[in-house]
């Protein structure tokens, strides 16, 4: 997405409304510091593991066992500003999960997320027994010596899709999967990838809200809608004495080569460096919406602004080297080892931080 003056100065406005929402929890440690405004740095000691070290690496997401020549994507690090984000720690982790249940529900950046996890932690015990295995519409792998569960949910709208006799609806109000959310001691939420699609990508024919049917509706009002629902449900499930809830945040994709900043490029293949820390990405629209409904809620909720800081790394995405080969070309999902593997050591400082 390009920058939008609106939405820039909304952004402006609803930053300073967070700011004193208790409720949403985007600071750690103890003088409350923004993990999320800093720099990449370059730094030689990173990827936190190899392809070789993670045999389950889905192959979407392979990108040096799927040829890929380049490697200095692999060595950036997240800085903050203002304090250290703490290296993810396999073997802290767990300890301090020992005998949890964690899942992730989402699309497909969830399961990149997730495959992250669980490669980050298998590097920390390499000879500990696991186990891998989908049941239905749910991954999950297990470490059976500490009794940890990780789990994926593919679930990429969070809302109800409906078969009915009229076809398929995507029902805004409804959420019928909640009750395989509960009692998990982590759970982290995403939603967006998918809001978008169309034609034969799009997995349903017709959109429910109330009472009222439509043929579509703006993308945007629908993602809204349908936070708005699965933010209720939170609020009205999760006790957060014993359940910590995330949200992923908005992972952005570089397939608008005005976001490149490269002017030979009309995609991210063959990007091998991140833009420039000053480059001008302008605010997320999606995130702006996430961010407004999170502040709504009467729970809290940890979110994990991962947008502007993923915005800068157009260097990487599978490209030309995920699933498809070289002749498909991914600038939707992250390779691994690569980005998603930062976003697990925000999930680590908030999980031990706070």
């Amino acid at each position: 997405m390009g920058a939008f003056p609106i939405v820039a100065a909304l952004i402006l406005v609803f930053s300073l409304v967070y700011q004193v929402n208790a409720k949403l929890i985007t600071r750690y440690g103890k003088n409350g510091c923004d993990l999320f405004q800093g720099n990449w740095v370059y730094d030689l000691s990173y990827p936190l593991y190899n392809s070789a070290d993670c045999p389950f690496i889905g192959k979407e997401f392979n990108c040096q066992n799927n040829g890929r020549p380049d490697n200095h994507y692999l060595k950036y690090r997240w800085k903050p500003s203002t304090c250290d984000l703490p290296r993810f720690n396999g073997a802290s982790f767990l300890r301090r999960y020992r005998r949890k249940r964690i899942m992730f529900v989402g699309d497909s950046l969830s399961l990149n997320q997730w495959q992250s996890l669980s490669c980050l932690l298998h590097k920390a015990v390499p000879e500990a027994n696991y186990t891998l295995g989908r049941i239905g519409g749910v991954s999950t792998f297990r470490f059976p010596a500490y009794d940890l569960s990780l789990m994926y949910s593919r679930n990429a709208f969070l809302v109800d899709i409906v078969k009915t006799n009229i076809g398929r609806g995507l029902f805004l109000n409804s959420i019928s999967s909640g009750n395989s959310w509960k009692g998990f001691d982590v759970l982290i939420f995403d939603t967006w990838h998918w809001w978008l699609h169309s034609g034969r990508k799009q997995p349903w024919e017709f959109v429910r809200y109330g009472r009222k049917t439509y043929k579509d509706l703006n993308r945007m009002v629908a993602y809204e809608k349908a936070l708005i629902t699965w933010a209720r449900w939170v609020d009205a499930n999760i006790d957060p004495t014993k359940t910590k809830v995330f949200f992923q945040g908005v992972s952005p994709d570089h397939m608008n080569p005005s976001e490149l900043g490269d002017p030979n490029a009309n995609t991210c293949r063959g990007q091998t460096l991140p833009l420039r820390a000053n480059y001008p990405v302008g605010p997320h629209p999606a995130q702006v919406v996430l961010e407004r409904v999170l502040r709504t809620m009467s729970k809290p909720v940890h979110l994990l602004k991962i947008t502007t800081l993923s915005q800068q790394r157009k260097d990487g995405h599978p490209a030309g080297y995920g699933y498809g080969g070289r002749r498909g070309t991914d600038c939707t999902h992250w390779c691994l080892p690569g980005v998603p593997d930062i976003w697990n050591e925000f999930l680590y400082a908030a999980l031990t931080q706070n």
